[in-house]
């Protein structure tokens, strides 16, 4: 599903924010990314849905070579990636159901399969009275949830959230990640950058580290989950 091999990134003539990142992630997988603010995580998840290229190495994603990649060829990968992002990035002139149909439509599914798969999710997700609401009406939580949403409503083959909780309370979101869980059941590769503890301990899923632009694989405590969804080909702490 997605592979890195000695991945660097830095941003004009700074230091380096990732340095040598190599692992591994199967399909079905799935990981909390962790770590201090600035570590990377950001940076990191941009490399894995295709905003950014590294500064060197190697990112394969789906089996294709991305270097090797045209720029025209990118967007069909891109649609197998789901993405939520910190500041949401709606469309400001649609409402709800508009924006979370969007990979619906792109992906050219019909009218009435679109409203009716749309409505529901967004029900699911404690808005079915502002469907029709546009972002500049909502609260910061309301639009986060409308752009996870939007992120998993075309069941993506790899979904990446950035702190998709951060802008919720926390029965809300127990019931987000739970949500990612079903789609992980269904055979979607989860990432979550996340700096809350209490849910990773919560869902007790491995987690990917990142401090000092270099990355650790840790398992969760006991019971713990199977390693062989991750490998990761640096010196990665695995604690007992």
């Amino acid at each position: 599903m997605v592979r890195f091999e000695n991945v660097a990134k830095r941003y004009g003539h700074g230091p380096e924010v990732l340095r040598d990142l190599t692992f591994r992630l199967t399909p079905g997988s799935f990981h909390f990314l962790t770590g201090p603010s600035g570590a990377g995580k950001t940076t990191l998840l941009r490399l894995m849905y295709l905003a950014q290229r590294p500064t060197r190495g190697e990112i394969e994603m789906f089996g294709q070579d991305i270097g090797t990649t045209r720029r025209d060829d990118l967007p069909p990968l891109r649609r197998r990636i789901g993405v939520v992002f910190q500041d949401f990035r709606l469309l400001d002139h649609l409402s709800a159901l508009e924006n979370v149909a969007l990979p619906l439509r792109i992906a050219g599914a019909r009218r009435e399969q679109i409203e009716s798969h749309v409505s529901e999710l967004l029900a699911w997700v404690g808005l079915a009275g502002q469907i029709n609401a546009r972002p500049s009406t909502l609260s910061d939580g309301e639009k986060q949830r409308v752009a996870i949403a939007r992120a998993v409503i075309g069941r993506p083959n790899l979904l990446l959230a950035d702190e998709p909780t951060g802008n919720i309370d926390l029965a809300q979101g127990l019931r987000i990640l739970h949500l990612f869980e079903e789609l992980n059941k269904i055979g979607t590769t989860v990432v979550i950058a996340t700096h809350d503890r209490s849910l990773i301990a919560t869902f007790g899923r491995p987690e990917l580290r990142l401090a000092n632009g270099e990355l650790t694989l840790h398992q969760p405590p006991p019971p713990t989950q199977a390693a062989d969804d991750v490998t990761l080909d640096s010196d990665a702490e695995h604690p007992a």
